[in-house]
């Protein structure tokens, strides 16, 4: 099927994600929109984070989208059976497939979860893996300085160390888990300063790869997937400023992009 995935997110974390979806299947184009403008969302009350969530689904909406991928784990955590209930095409959240690819890795059930304030509050997380196995422990700590650390570029080096070492220190102090769930996309692109605080008995789950076998899946299985031969077009969209959004698209994705634009989705 000749149609687009679209993937959201509060800014440029989900392209994370974007890229696995990239690796995995490489005959889809993406229509990729980051709300880096009003990035982060994770200190936003809910009813804002669904507003801006439905306002990135309907500017993608507009695109003919075939599947929509929600690489945000504050809006998955608020908005996602919303979503799948009012729309008629499929639904990819990154919590779910998070939580599963955790509980593969972890030897002794004591999985960490870090992530913005609102996935934390909304402990998405500890349901998703306790539905599965309810005798997991489960250690949730919210890192609010990471998303605007990265949102400005600030990826390695001393002060992405500091703020890093500083906002997990009490996690790793008192509890001895051997696994620990990025809970957020922007996450996974400190991902080797988080390892190095943490140390390296640690296993780090980012939801990216998981996700993206879940996209996979659900499209197989509705005959989504594409079937001819070509190198997609990608296009990406960002509410926020362009040259941050493509320096940090360049390093993450590993290649440059073709096309990025400017999207106006504000009602307000």
């Amino acid at each position: 099927m000749d149609q687009p995935i679209g993937v959201i997110d509060s800014g440029v974390g989900g392209l994370t994600v974007a890229s696995e979806l990239m690796r995995q299947l490489p005959k889809e184009q993406l229509i990729y929109l980051g709300d880096t403008l009003r990035c982060p969302y994770g200190p936003r009350p809910k009813e804002e984070v669904i507003q801006y969530t439905w306002e990135m689904v309907e500017f993608l909406l507009e695109k003919n989208i075939k599947m929509l991928v929600v690489a945000c784990n504050t809006a998955t955590a608020f908005t996602l059976e919303q979503l799948r209930q009012k729309l008629d095409i499929p639904v990819v959240g990154v919590i779910q497939p998070g939580a599963r690819a955790a509980i593969k890795m972890s030897q002794n059930m004591r999985i960490g979860v870090i992530g913005t304030e609102g996935t934390i509050n909304s402990k998405a997380y500890p349901k998703a893996l306790q539905i599965i196995n309810s005798k997991i422990r489960v250690n949730d700590w919210a890192c609010p300085r990471f998303v605007p650390m990265v949102e400005d570029g600030i990826l390695s080096g001393s002060q992405a160390l500091k703020v890093v070492y500083e906002s997990l220190k009490p996690l790793k102090d008192k509890n001895h888990i051997d696994t620990l769930i990025l809970g957020c996309t922007h996450y996974p692109l400190i991902r080797d300063i988080i390892q190095e605080v943490m140390g390296e008995h640690v296993h780090i789950i980012s939801s990216g790869e998981e996700t993206a076998r879940e996209v996979s899946t659900i499209m197989g299985y509705h005959k989504k997937l594409y079937n001819g031969e070509r190198v997609p077009q990608h296009k990406f969209y960002t509410t926020g400023r362009l040259d941050v959004f493509e320096k940090i698209a360049k390093i993450w994705l590993d290649q440059s992009i073709n096309f990025v634009e400017k999207a106006n989705i504000s009602k307000d």
